[in-house]
């Protein structure tokens, strides 16, 4: 075969090299046809992130009111502090001039400012003074953006109810958090841009995107009645050195709470100097034997059964009584006296012995209607059950422990909120702490949400009746009296099980009063709980004067006029035309919203 010429192989190479370039060329220009137009958006999109910053400005979050319109959280713009590490010469040098400004340790400001970022933020929403302190002193690389910062103007004061939100303006405890997703609105950003080199960012064009204010939200409370309640409070805890207390002022026919004051004290401006367990609402996340204020439970449901009567005698054997093995005793010893005055004088043998003719059964349906051992539905996060044992695990001593408020844990929320029945004609509740548009049995306020009825007027009127004489001179909350006011209530001093020892302590205690006023028209129910009150610890002698201190001030407060000087025009022998309206309004709710048909109780027909 004859070998190609010189000039034949230079021919054929040149043909091989154009046409493998011109594939090549077709191939560059097939990529960019692709790039330019069905990647564009993509391109464009990366070539933005390779230089700019996207730097997101939290949106200010709604501000927090009470019933009548005062500040409990809102916004205020400060500075926050960020740094470019790639403009900083010195970090060294700069950390140590920025450490003792910012209050942070050098050796994290200096690892800050080594970090291979465009971007740092140094200190966040600092205040005024500090901001301009670094401003004077011009450092390089170092800037300046303003942000929202929560704060809460009544410092302590709802504290625990309120919560908190943190720096990311994202809620975390309290109102603070069950609402967040309302309050915390929608976030912003500003737009940084890179130099050439990838290390320079500084404001471009300031490009930003505004945020959207989150939504404001007004609660049921009175910044007053919780005043009152939590000035009352500290004084006895501090006077009686307790490790702390509970009140709560609940509006007995809307449900809705005017104060919730827990101690020890919380000040959402300074969680970083608080412990977690100081943060939780114990209104509602911790519970306690409630002790003799749950005889109030028993004593209704033996007279809506139609078991007793308040003129019953009851003997109450002198003091000492026998259960299941083990002795039974009353402080003050009692022998036979009617029904009214074993609650007035607050039995525990009469109000066993009344519960032993009620049975267990009856006894367990009754708590869980009064809203024991389940959650109650407040508009609240971290709210407990409490504890109440299924009937098929009482021994044979509960039924008379629990008759007298032992082996059954209440929150102070369930408490309160199961005396307002008695308060308001026999219907439950669900406590609210959120004001909602709508009309309440009052006319205006938050819609009333009733639960079911628990009890018939009829009873409603005779517990109140006996609960007005544990208030009276001879009986148990004769402190817990107001000038001018009848007051009906229960006192309460329980024993805390000490498991340790597998006894109830004899050390320590929770001493409580609950009651509501005025007790032919009630207004407010009021709950105080003082737990481990040291030395007298009788909820007569602790709790009561408490109650009657907050109750006299409410009232007052209220523009609540004084008994002998209102006139009445009684539907029900010592009820206001007011109270009636308001009955008859909680029935027509009851009535559009099957707040009937839940109804566990009476077992027996109604004796009206």
């Amino acid at each position: 075969m004859p070998k190609k010429s010189d000039d034949q192989l230079k021919r054929s190479r040149f043909y091989t090299i154009f046409t493998l370039m011109m594939i090549g060329f077709a191939l560059v220009l097939t990529r960019l046809v692709f790039i330019q137009g069905l990647e564009h958006d993509l391109w464009v999109a990366r070539a933005e992130q390779s230089q700019e910053k996207h730097v997101k400005l939290e949106a200010e979050r709604g501000t927090i009111y009470d019933r009548n319109g005062k500040i409990l959280a809102m916004n205020i713009e400060r500075p926050s502090i960020y740094a470019i590490p790639s403009k900083i010469k010195n970090p060294r040098k700069l950390a140590g001039q920025l450490a003792p400004i910012l209050k942070v340790q050098k050796k994290q400001l200096h690892e800050k400012l080594l970090k291979k970022k465009d971007f740092v933020w140094l200190k966040r929403k600092v205040s005024l003074e500090m901001s301009e302190r670094i401003e004077k002193k011009q450092f390089e690389g170092i800037g300046f953006i303003r942000e929202s910062k929560r704060v809460y103007p009544r410092n302590s004061r709802f504290g625990h109810l309120i919560g908190f939100a943190g720096l990311d303006n994202k809620g975390l405890e309290g109102i603070e958090l069950r609402h967040d997703k309302s309050l915390r609105g929608k976030a912003g950003f500003v737009v940084m841009e890179r130099d050439a080199l990838g290390q320079s960012v500084f404001p471009k064009d300031f490009d930003y995107a505004r945020s959207t204010p989150g939504r404001a939200l007004t609660l049921t409370v009175d910044e007053v009645i919780q005043h009152i309640s939590e000035r009352e409070l500290d004084r006895i805890v501090k006077e009686s050195d307790a490790l702390g207390g509970t009140v709560i002022v609940m509006d007995p026919w809307s449900g809705e709470i005017l104060s919730m004051a827990v101690r020890p004290e919380f000040d959402p401006n300074k969680v970083s100097s608080s412990r977690p367990d100081q943060w939780r609402n114990r209104a509602i996340t911790d519970f306690y034997e409630p002790g003799s204020t749950f005889k109030i439970i028993t004593a209704a449901a033996a007279i809506e059964e139609n078991l007793v009567d308040p003129d019953d005698l009851i003997d109450c054997e002198n003091g000492t009584y026998r259960v299941k093995g083990t002795t039974i005793h009353d402080h003050d010893a009692v022998g036979i006296v009617p029904f009214r005055q074993v609650i007035a004088k607050s039995s525990n043998i009469g109000t066993i012995k009344v519960a032993e003719i009620l049975g267990p059964d009856r006894l367990s349906r009754y708590a869980e209607s009064f809203g024991f051992g389940k959650r109650l539905g407040i508009d609240l996060g971290g709210e407990l059950g409490g504890l109440l044992q299924d009937r098929k695990q009482w021994s044979g001593r509960s039924l008379a422990s629990i008759a007298i408020g032992q082996e059954i844990g209440v929150t102070p929320l369930q408490m309160v909120t199961a005396v307002s029945v008695i308060a308001n004609g026999g219907w439950l509740m669900t406590p609210q702490i959120v004001k909602e548009p709508g009309k309440s049995v009052k006319g205006e306020g938050s819609r009333s949400k009733i639960k079911r009825r628990v009890l018939s007027e009829a009873t409603t009127e005779t517990m109140a009746e006996i609960l007005k004489e544990v208030v009276a001179e001879k009986g148990t909350g004769r402190r817990a009296a107001v000038a001018g006011y009848a007051v009906a209530g229960k006192t309460g001093t329980a024993q805390k099980f000490d498991r340790a020892l597998g006894r109830y302590s004899k050390e320590r205690s929770v001493s409580s009063f609950v009651g509501f006023v005025p007790a032919e028209d009630p207004v407010v129910t009021i709950l105080v709980v003082v737990d481990e009150p040291q030395g007298i610890a009788w909820g007569g002698q602790i709790a009561a004067p408490v109650f009657s201190k907050i109750a006299e001030e409410v009232l007052h407060y209220l523009k609540v006029v004084p008994q002998g000087n209102r006139p009445q025009e009684p539907t029900h022998p010592q009820e206001s035309i007011q109270t009636a309206k308001r009955r008859s309004t909680l029935v027509q709710i009851a009535d559009r919203s099957g707040g009937t048909s839940g109804r566990i109780v009476p077992l027996i027909g109604p004796r009206w």
